[in-house]
């Protein structure tokens, strides 16, 4: 039998990362997936004539990710073919009214000020905030491992610049808008990124408002669909002898009397032996389902039971043979923030499935940036709103048609004209689809709430506390999901693997 150096459990971004950095440190390391493809929220298939991406939809932070490809001995924009989006999104308004963000920053703030002439300015003092956070090298924070208070409190120590920042670990998304804009539209503008962790603009942390302004740094698509990154790091990976199989589904991790981890079981009944085992998925699942309670010290049980998921969406893919009238990559459909806060513990909370007209979210049309998606004169329109994993009084199953149906309707009497007559493929994917198909809890694509209750050291450790040879990467853990964090989150692991086992 072969003897692995680390074994990990799913080929999403966060797995094949770990598995790349370790094989390139010479470990030698199986990446299993349980389905037939791997990238997991990162990756892209075909319908008929079209490609549609199953989550991610474009890239940004980009030293984050320049730092992993570092790791590996490349860069980036070598490995993958990126083209820039710019503008970088468009906001269509309750009203109908649109505004159009280009990537300057300078460009941005002239285009605010034609809605709110005060708002220039506090755009403009927003930026070179967090112009100042990326210079004072803030971004370091979340590559940096945040398994207890030691880690959180060393991270201050070697980045002076995040006690300058502390407050906005400590504030709401919705604080820090208040604090830089006045006008209604400004806020709706920047507040939808906050949806982005999984969350309502009162309850994600306030250093995620980093985000517009990192958009204006650079937000890319990749040539091809965003398969290609995962694509990318498996083909870097496997030159350092990284192993990668696909359609391994792991039901069981091999726990001994000392609570270390020693391998997987998987659903055909093989075993693989490992010094360490890593998870890329969901870490109740991998606790609850994969270890199991009986190896877990019971605060472990409880505490991996209290973290509430993180939003989920139904998903509805149009192949149209028509130019939609969009003038971005992204377009943004707003409502009122306070709107959006009460939609989450009013609606949301409680399974209610909102009416179109109730509806705000994300429009990505890739085929404006990338015309190769989808045949000559054809286009992609990806609907990204809002629906709980649970809903009350029925399931997705019953009112998937009806729903996806009513939504491309309203939309193309209000929002993009000529949609509903030009649509060729209509492909939906529930929440509950994503968590048949990518095995997460509730269809969550970012796992557990990214609120203040559950960041840094109160989120699932890289390096489990509970089980010996046991590393967390991905979403679970820090510093959360998107494509960028739960890179990084990969680079983490491999980092404490090295370090901590001989």
């Amino acid at each position: 039998m072969t003897q692995y150096d680390a074994v990990i459990i799913g080929a999403g971004l966060g797995g094949l990362t770990t598995g790349a950095v370790l094989a390139k440190r010479g470990k030698k390391v199986l990446v299993l997936e349980q389905s037939g493809q791997i990238g997991g929220c990162c990756s892209t298939y075909e319908v008929g004539k079209y490609k549609y991406d199953i989550g991610a939809s474009v890239v940004e932070m980009m030293p984050i990710i320049d730092g992993v490809f570092a790791e590996l001995g490349t860069t980036f924009d070598k490995e993958v073919d990126l083209i820039q989006c710019d503008p970088i999104y468009s906001v269509i308004f309750p009203d109908n009214t649109r505004l159009t963000i280009p990537m300057s920053v300078e460009g941005a703030a002239d285009e605010i000020g034609k809605i709110s002439p005060e708002d220039r300015k506090g755009f403009l003092e927003y930026a070179k905030t967090f112009e100042a956070f990326l210079e004072g090298h803030g971004l370091d924070f979340f590559t940096m491992p945040m398994n207890t208070l030691g880690d959180f409190m060393g991270a201050f120590k070697k980045i002076p610049v995040l006690a300058k920042f502390n407050k906005y670990f400590f504030m709401t998304y919705g604080d820090v808008l208040n604090k830089f804009f006045k006008s209604p539209k400004v806020k709706q503008s920047m507040a939808y990124q906050s949806f982005y962790c999984g969350h309502s603009p009162e309850q994600a942390v306030g250093i995620f408002a980093i985000i517009p302004y990192m958009e204006h740094k650079g937000i890319y698509y990749p040539r091809g669909g965003m398969i290609k990154i995962p694509q990318a790091i498996q083909r870097l990976g496997e030159k350092s002898g990284l192993e990668v199989r696909v359609n391994a589904e792991v039901t069981k991790v091999i726990v001994d009397g000392n609570r270390r981890a020693k391998g997987v079981v998987l659903k055909n009944g093989e075993k693989i032996e490992a010094k360490v085992v890593v998870s890329n998925i969901n870490a109740r699942k991998l606790y609850i389902d994969m270890v199991g309670e009986e190896n877990l010290p019971s605060i472990v049980k409880t505490g991996i039971k209290s973290y509430s998921l993180s939003k989920s969406t139904p998903y509805i893919c149009l192949g149209v043979d028509y130019d939609p009238p969009l003038d971005a990559h992204h377009t943004l459909v707003t409502r009122d923030v306070e709107e959006i806060n009460t939609f989450w513990w009013e609606k949301y909370r409680k399974g209610y499935l909102p009416t179109p007209q109730e509806q705000f979210g994300l429009i990505c049309c890739p085929t404006k940036t990338d015309p190769s998606l989808a045949p000559k004169g054809h286009h992609i329109v990806a609907l990204d709103f809002q629906g709980p994993s649970k809903l009350a009084g029925q399931t997705w199953d019953d009112v998937k048609e009806e729903f996806s149906e009513s939504l491309v309707s309203y939309l193309s009497e209000r929002i993009i004209p000529g949609l509903k007559d030009h649509v060729q493929d209509m492909t939906v994917s529930t929440p509950l689809d994503f968590e048949r198909r990518l095995h997460n809890p509730g269809g969550a694509f970012y796992c557990f709430q990214q609120d203040l209750s559950a960041q840094t050291v109160f989120r699932p450790a890289s390096k489990s506390k509970a089980i010996k040879g046991l590393y967390l990467a991905g979403a679970s853990t820090h510093p959360g999901g998107g494509v960028p964090t739960v890179m990084a989150s990969g680079v983490i692991a491999a980092n404490q693997i090295v370090q901590y086992e001989a």
